[in-house]
């Protein structure tokens, strides 16, 4: 068994473009690897990010270039105003302690949300309304325990985890940032670890690293080759998948992912009544039609702005 950590942030537009290569991963060791969500927290409060010079324009022009450069569904509109992350990043903490396993699907409610959505990641309100697709999880109540001690406590052991990048290989590679005193992990970072062998894949990389990572550290794993076609996938992610998921799933090797290809594929699983297409920003999240909880990404998608 090989351990992975991945320290992240719901508002990191890098790591939510890296939920294509994340994916592949999953689908080709799936429970060999056994992995743990810890929290990066990039701001405590929205003026940091004023300090450091970001505008809601700013944002919305990153976001659309992510999605040039990416795949990710955006919908790259301003936001009324900036907002720190540290109370989403305590959300997923606090699904996390009340639900152990939800976290995951808290967090890709708060990325897709975040990205697709006039969503605030500071505002309790906003938060609540983009977890209420999460089965199994009260959002209001994950919300109301935002502010708890315990939250709180567990929160701040991830970020202090986070902040021990220090002459790691993510470091030399330059994958490191210092925002608030000590060397953090950037959000995306994964690291693997086996029978005492640590290696790190600091922030953003192409999914060729993480795959040779994982080889090395153990090398008579079990390695899924991807489906013909996208039925599968959805059945494997149940939740659903986005169309640069789909594509990069469906790539053999270090091959280029063929969107157009997925994109066909899909719409046949969803003219046979096999499949579901959810629009959501410039794009789509696919569900299989036989999956049992509905996600409404549409009416999350117009999240009204309190």
């Amino acid at each position: 068994m090989i351990s992975a950590t991945l320290y992240s942030d719901p508002a990191c537009p890098w790591a939510y473009s890296e939920s294509p290569a994340l994916r592949v991963i999953e689908w080709r060791y799936g429970d060999q690897l056994d992995w743990r969500l810890v929290l990066v927290g990039l701001t405590e409060d929205a003026s940091q990010y004023e300090r450091r010079g970001y505008t809601p324009l700013r944002g919305a022009l990153g976001q659309a270039s992510f999605r040039r450069r990416y795949g990710m569904p955006f919908s790259p509109q301003p936001k009324p105003r900036l907002s720190a992350t540290s109370r989403a990043c305590r959300a997923v903490v606090g699904a996390r302690m009340q639900h152990p396993g939800s976290e995951w699907r808290v967090f890709r409610a708060l990325q897709l949300a975040n990205f697709n959505s006039p969503m605030l990641l500071d505002d309790d309100a906003h938060l609540a309304e983009a977890l209420r697709i999460v089965p199994g999880i009260d959002p209001d109540q994950v919300v109301a325990q935002i502010d708890a001690s315990e939250v709180v406590e567990a929160y701040n052991r991830d970020r202090d985890e986070t902040r021990t990048a220090a002459g790691s290989a993510a470091e030399l590679q330059g994958k490191t940032r210092i925002t608030d005193g000590p060397v953090r992990f950037t959000a995306p970072s994964v690291v693997f670890e086996r029978a005492g062998t640590r290696v790190a894949a600091g922030g953003f990389q192409p999914v060729e690293a993480y795959d040779v990572l994982v080889a090395n550290l153990d090398p008579t794993l079990h390695r899924e080759p991807p489906p013909e076609t996208p039925a599968p996938l959805l059945e494997r992610f149940p939740d659903g998948l986005t169309t640069q998921e789909v594509a990069a799933l469906m790539t053999s090797g270090n091959d280029t992912p063929d969107r157009a290809a997925a994109e066909a594929a899909l719409l046949e699983l969803v003219a046979s009544g096999a499949a579901v297409r959810h629009p959501l920003g410039d794009d789509a999240v696919w569900q299989s039609a036989a999956a049992t909880e509905a996600m409404d990404f549409a009416s999350r998608q117009a999240l009204a702005v309190s």
